[in-house]
């Protein structure tokens, strides 16, 4: 079998098992999910799902780290001055901390940790790649971290609906620093 049609098929079945996760999360808490109802679900064989996957918490951390990615690429694809980089990654926060709380209401509080987690993860790892070039490896030891926990806890207030800014301005407050 070619290479192509390996990982289209790898991909496809991926795709299925996560499908079937989102659909099972809205139906039932996640601790209840088991590997049958997933691989019900995706129409695949057992086998098939720890081919892909070890357990299903490997399955959500895949998808939640696929989600974490995506949505911060697609809110700076062709962005380029900083600021506006800053802003587009605190709305991106945003959207990736209201997902769940649309797609999973049953569990979201129990995946509130590890989203904080994946995200500051991929926030690191954005924001060390574009700022490489602008700071030395001790002033990125510094301020990546800084700016990734700031961008963070920013989108966290606005989804967990602790203040009263509506996710716009505090994007352009933290874009700014504008403290008032």
């Amino acid at each position: 079998m070619g290479t192509k049609v390996r990982n289209l098929r790898t991909t496809l079945t991926k795709q299925s098992l996560i499908n079937a996760f989102v659909n099972l999360v809205n139906e039932k808490d996640f601790d209840k999910i088991t590997i049958a109802d997933l691989t019900r679900g995706a129409n695949v064989n057992r086998a098939t799902f720890y081919a892909h996957f070890n357990d299903k918490y490997e399955l959500l951390d895949y998808i939640v780290d696929e989600s974490a990615s995506n949505i911060i690429a697609k809110h700076t694809a062709e962005v380029e001055k900083f600021e506006d980089i800053i802003y587009q990654l605190v709305l991106a926060v945003c959207e990736f901390n209201q997902q769940p709380n649309i797609q999973c209401r049953r569990s979201y509080l129990n995946l509130i940790p590890q989203l904080k987690d994946k995200m500051l993860i991929e926030l690191k790892k954005y924001l060390s790649n574009i700022l490489v070039y602008k700071f030395t490896d001790i002033e990125m030891s510094f301020y990546v971290p800084i700016y990734a926990n700031i961008i963070l806890e920013a989108g966290y207030l606005w989804a967990s609906g602790q203040v009263s800014f509506d996710k716009e301005t505090i994007a352009k407050k933290v874009s700014l620093f504008e403290l008032r």
